[in-house]
């Protein structure tokens, strides 16, 4: 009834006008129908209908009565059609309404089956609906209960009345799995009414049950019934005789009075109703009004929030409360307290539910519909939908908790029967609702399932340990990519900057922090801050009870046996790194934070028992080009400084790799280039080769390119959470694999980078071999099961044979029927639930007087025998013991493939690499012309040469890109000395160079002509004016702090950028830092580099020294309109000035403010006024003052203050002099 309205159009006014009035309560016994004079009289007047309306005046609907109608009935089964037989002449004039049109919301009329009810003159169904008068109509069941949704209680019978419906068995056909898709049609109509539609759910059968509505009878005589009850009117109007009034009525269309209510009993009942007071929903009121005790919210401890150790991830129930709660309710607060931060989706039947705070989060975010179940309000969604719904939370920031059923209502049965065989079917209350638990925890770093995940990018989740050691902070960080089961450890000593640490942060910006509560620093917690995304999730945990110390976790990685041997008699073998890690006290309690915070997520021993662990170096000084944290942002490598995206950045232009693990190695790659010449060249090589013979590279990539993500797949087969299609996928991965890695062998090995990784990988072809014919992978792809083939899994095919010989004897007994009452077209019909109904033509007379008829239409009628009753049950039972298998069998599968973890996961980490080398050689095919393989020497001293070089980020958007030639050190100054106009392209210089000395120590082409460098040891940049706000920090102080990083960790092989230094400042104090930071790198530190400046007064202050060479950026200047034409080509020479008001009359500052400003900086300008004074000294003999300091030092007998290179750069400036 409920789908048929809801599709239907608005029925026009004129069909409304003709509509017969409906009336809640039957007219009495003796009274007669007054429909027909209605049908005699003009049914076009408007006022028609005015005497069936007693308290509104406007029309009555028609689908609305009906509505009600279907559901004032009891949610218990009723027959679907009660035409048993064809009606007969009596029966077509006093057939009920509902037969006549729209069949009942709760009992559906199948095939077109007319429904008999109240005495009644029938509606034509099409002046109520355009839809087919046999079009069925579900139950909108949107909260089910357990025991609803799966139960199957053939054995029940219920007694019917009337002889027609003898030995009648309900089926209600809306009760199937999909009772969803009614739902979401029909949700709308129904708000209202949705408590009707609710199943009082398993928990709640004893402790609080719902008025049950007495069923009306669906066999009612001529006698008993009337078509519609009469209206109630005045007494004014009409006297009511003992007789028929049928001739005595007068009907006046011009009379608009409201009519007065009768004073029989069935009137008086109409009229209390409405008055009566409704009891308020559930989701129409506030939580706290039915648990008070969330009025005022405190943790498990009882700490409100704003207290020190508030833990918002729990909640406090009173004890008290425990003993009003539904059974339903204990089970579901008892996962919800632990978990108060948390949105809980609770299995029920097909459905997940959200309670209480967590559904109103639902309804408000996602416009989940809102409703009840027992004493919360509730949200739900389909189970086939959880993975999308869990998805849009986490990307709100949410962690999600999944509450699964541990078994199945048919299971629970046959648990309490074979449990307690005399008690079977009387569970106690603790034991009379399905069990659930806990199945895993979700939140945004630490996802599993690759379906989940945002993209091919590792997310970690890290632990971080500080403490203070010799006035030195010290960290201990552990971190995990669950998504791959890949751990880290690192334990470090920092400076008082915590390079190190922000150097991590900004390698790994980790998604999900766990820290120690009240022992992280205050500078650490900034570094955080300032370097992780807005969505990042932070847990605090308690010291010792929550952040583990050594002790504990030693003690509890020993008891949990995460590493047991089985090629050792059972004893614990750690894996390499996490026995080096052992006597590391910090770094160990790190992983024992780590290793908690997964145990309450429930996958700690799904990921630590893959023993995959890493030692982490976030420098990694002696073997790689260092970049830190403050670099990796200035240079923009992964995210740009726009908004904070990928675009524009070297990462993206550079990866090229078409395999997900490729990516993340990739990415590992960039973070650490390489710094020996041997291992550059080597990489180098292979690119060369790749792109000389592009044949590997092109094979390669199509035969890669639908490779799946093996390396988080095959972690999810070892925790035995993998779906039958991806373990397909994974074996079908592995044997593409194996077969392109044939192909390439074509190719020959060589001694090379490729040739090495070739020859290392791992035979797949024995490993693969037994699982070509393991199972049936079309069935796994199609069903999502493994079926193993016959002879492989015992007890699976004792199993699948008992279900053949059930289906075998069922077929034998339907041969039975069909002879015995002589018709071949009996067959078996599954209708909803019920399964393997026996469906007989109605012209079948005999039928035996044991068999329960469940369902018939005008056709056929369908029953259950007691033989056939016996049979489906045996035939659900082994069905249900089946499936458990058949979950067995797929983890014996999973677990024979883990047994080879390490050789596929070699295989993935060659591929990786092979991977990276074709995604180095795409990019150096495609950086443009002209582009060149750099050279690298390994002379005394540093050199950087570009000619012709161009910022390879800039290529893909600038088309007329301006080259420029770069030198540093070698024949020439180590430091550019560079000034220049404002927005002439200074920056740009500063960073391109540093960029191609990255592209170059990957293995890379380099955008220039030629390219030759000695191997760069570490990247140090000073770029920009920016404060940091969060961190209580100025300009200025940011300027110092990073200026501090480069003066004592830079050596002679760092390539050093800082660009306006001391303009965070006055003039006099800008121009005094600036001034002795350069003497300091250009004397006494030797690196290379770029310095700069508007400081004009720099360069005539280092004319003479030998390792300082100007630089200006070229530009055209027209002094009468003010303009400056930027030609951004770098050139030897000094800038004449910086043309600020120039640029303000480019930007569009008034003319007169350009005038004043001219002046002022005339008369006040500090800079020029030092450099003209500089000039009028060097007329005589003027010795820088950095040259004098290092002069005193000498003479004061400190030779440790100036170094032997100092000396030898301080000699060759007095020989200038």
């Amino acid at each position: 009834m409920a789908k048929a309205t809801q599709s239907s159009p608005s029925v026009p006014q004129s069909s409304f006008k003709k509509s017969i009035p409906i009336h809640s309560q039957p007219v009495s016994k003796n009274q007669q129908s007054i429909l027909g004079f209605f049908k005699k009289n003009d049914t076009t007047n408007p006022s028609a209908s005015n005497g069936s309306a007693k308290q509104s005046s406007a029309p009555v609907s028609v689908r609305k009565p009906f509505r009600k109608v279907g559901l004032s009935q009891p949610l218990t089964p009723a027959p679907s059609s009660d035409a048993l037989n064809a009606p007969s002449s009596q029966e077509e004039n006093i057939s009920s309404g509902e037969a006549g049109g729209l069949p009942s919301p709760v009992t559906p009329a199948h095939d077109g089956a007319q429904l008999r009810g109240n005495a009644c003159p029938r509606v034509p169904v099409t002046s109520i609906t355009s839809s087919p008068p046999d079009r069925k109509g579900k139950t909108v069941n949107y909260a089910v209960s357990d025991e609803d949704e799966d139960d199957f209680e053939p054995t029940k019978t219920r007694p019917s009345r009337g002889r027609a419906t003898k030995r009648r068995m309900m089926n209600l056909d809306g009760d199937s799995d999909d009772y969803f898709q009614g739902a979401v049609a029909e949700q709308s109509e129904l708000d209202e009414d949705m408590d009707d539609f609710i199943v009082p759910d398993d928990s709640d059968e004893e402790v609080r049950r719902p008025k049950k509505r007495k069923r009306p009878s669906t066999n009612r005589s001529q006698k008993n019934s009337s078509p519609l009850p009469a209206t109630p009117l005045d007494k004014d109007d009409l006297e009511m005789p003992t007789g028929s009034t049928t001739g005595q009525w007068t009907y006046d269309p011009e009379n608009t009075k409201p009519l007065r209510p009768r004073s029989d009993a069935a009137t008086n009942a109409v009229a209390k109703k409405p008055s009566q007071k409704r009891k308020e929903k559930a989701h129409e009121s506030e939580p706290d009004q039915r648990y008070p005790w969330l009025a005022n919210i405190k943790d498990a401890d009882g700490n409100p929030p704003g207290h020190p150790d508030y833990d918002p991830r729990t909640v406090y129930i009173p004890p008290r409360a425990w003993h009003n709660f539904t059974p339903f309710e204990r089970q579901y607060w008892e996962i919800k307290q632990k978990f108060w931060d948390t949105i809980v989706f609770f299995k029920k039947g097909k459905f997940y539910e959200l309670y209480e705070n967590d559904a109103t989060i639902g309804h408000q975010l996602f416009d989940l519909k809102l409703t009840d179940r027992v004493n919360m309000r509730m949200v739900g969604v389909p189970e086939m939908a959880l993975d999308h719904w869990a998805s849009q939370f986490v990307a709100k920031g949410f962690k999600i908790a999944r509450v699964d059923q541990s078994e199945s209502a048919l299971g629970k049965e046959m648990r309490e029967r074979d449990g307690n065989p005399k008690k079977a079917g009387k569970p106690g209350r603790d034991d009379k609702i399905i069990r659930r638990e806990l199945s895993c925890v979700l939140t945004q770093g630490t996802l599993v399932d690759g379906r989940m995940l945002q993209d091919d990018m590792s997310t970690y989740c890290a632990a971080i340990k500080e403490t203070i050691v010799d006035g030195l902070p010290v960290f201990g960080i552990s971190f995990v990519d669950t998504a791959t089961g890949q751990f880290f450890m690192t334990e470090f000593v920092d400076d008082i900057d915590l390079t190190n640490f922000e150097t991590f942060v900004a390698q790994t910006r980790p998604q999900e922090l766990l820290l120690e509560r009240s022992n992280t620093s205050v500078r650490a917690l900034r570094i955080l801050k300032n370097n992780t995304g807005p969505m990042t999730i932070w847990n605090y945990l308690k010291p010792g009870k929550e952040f583990w110390t050594a002790d504990t976790t030693i003690r509890e990685i020993d008891a949990s046996g995460y590493f047991v041997s089985k090629d050792r008699d059972g004893k614990e073998v750690w894996p390499p790194v996490l026995q080096e890690a052992r006597d590391k006290e910090f770094v160990m309690s790190a992983f024992g934070a780590l290793l908690q915070y997964l145990r309450t997520l429930k996958i700690e021993r799904d990921l630590v028992t893959i023993g995959n662990f890493s030692w982490h170096d976030p420098i990694r000084k002696a073997t790689s080009l260092v970049l830190d944290g403050q670099t990796l942002i200035n240079l923009e490598i992964f995210v740009n400084t726009v908004d904070g995206g990928s675009a524009g950045t070297l990462f993206t232009l550079l990866n090229h790799c078409i395999t997900p693990f490729g990516k993340r190695l990739f990415r590992l790659w960039v973070c650490h280039p390489m710094a020996d010449v041997a291992k550059i060249n080597a990489r180098l090589d292979a690119v060369d080769c790749l792109n000389a013979d592009t044949n590997i590279r092109d094979r390669f990539t199509s035969q890669m390119t639908r490779l799946p993500d093996l390396e988080r797949l095959i972690s999810r087969i070892h925790a035995g959470s993998c779906r039958a299609q991806d373990f397909v996928r994974v074996l079908e991965g592995f044997e593409q694999i194996d077969y392109t890695m044939s192909l390439l062998e074509e190719f020959g090995s060589g001694e090379g980078v490729i040739g090495q990784l070739m020859s290392n990988m791992p035979d797949l072809e024995d490993v693969l071999k037994n699982w070509k014919t393991a199972f049936d992978r079309t069935k796994a792809r199609e069903d999502g099961i493994l079926v193993p083939e016959r002879g492989v899994e015992g007890d699976f095919d004792a199993s699948q044979d008992r279900i053949d010989k059930i289906l075998a004897d069922l077929e034998s007994l339907l041969r039975k029927y069909r002879r015995d009452l002589g018709s071949a077209s009996i067959v078996f019909r599954d209708n909803g639930k019920e399964i393997y109904q026996l469906e007989v033509p109605t012209n079948i007379k005999n039928i035996p007087r044991g068999w329960n008829q469940m369902s018939a239409t005008q056709k056929v009628r369908r029953y259950y025998s007691p033989e056939l009753r016996n049979l489906v049950r045996q035939l659900q039972e082994a069905q249900e013991t089946h499936g458990q298998i058949v979950k067995e069998v797929a983890g014996r599968f999973y677990a024979r493939f883990d047994e080879h973890y390490k050789v596929w996961l070699a295989a993935v980490k060659i591929i990786a690499q092979l991977d990276c080398l074709i995604g180095l050689a795409k990019a150096s095919s495609t950086i443009g012309e002209p582009s060149c393989r750099p050279e690298f020497v390994e002379d005394e001293k540093s050199v950087v040469e570009f000619e012709e070089l161009r910022h390879p980020c800039m290529l893909p958007s600038v088309a007329d890109f301006i080259p420029n030639d770069v030198k540093l050190g070698g024949d020439t100054a180590n430091i550019n000395l560079l000034t220049g106009a404002n927005a002439a392209g200074k920056s740009t210089v500063l960073r391109m160079t540093c960029v191609a000395v990255i592209m170059a120590q990957l293995g890379c082409y380099v955008p220039c002509k030629s390219a030759r460098l000695t191997p760069v040891d570490r990247i140090m940049s000073r770029l920009g004016a920016n404060d940091n706000i969060f961190a209580a920090q100025s300009t200025f102080f940011v300027e110092l702090s990073e200026t501090k990083k480069i003066l004592s960790e830079a050596t002679t092989r760092s390539l050093v950028i800082l660009d306006e230094l001391g303009r965070g400042t006055s003039s006099y104090d800008g121009v005094a830092v600036a001034q002795a930071v350069l003497h300091h790198i250009a004397t006494h530190v030797g690196c290379v580099g770029f310095f700069a400046t508007h400081y004009h007064s720099l360069p005539t202050e280092f004319a003479g020294h030998p390792e300082i060479t100007p630089k200006r950026m070229q530009i055209h200047v027209d002094d009468d309109n003010r303009r400056v034409t930027f030609l951004y080509k770098l050139e030897d020479g000094v800038a004449g000035g910086s043309f600020g008001m120039h640029c303000a009359a480019m930007c569009g500052v008034p003319a007169k403010v350009i005038d004043r400003a001219e002046v002022a900086a005339r008369e006040w300008e500090h800079t020029s006024k030092l450099k003209e004074s500089l000039e009028r000294a060097r007329s005589g003999v003027y010795v820088p003052l950095g040259m004098q300091s290092d002069v005193a030092w000498l003479l004061k007998g400190d030779i440790t203050e100036v170094d032997e290179r100092a000396l030898d750069v301080m000699m060759k400036a007095i020989e200038a002099l």
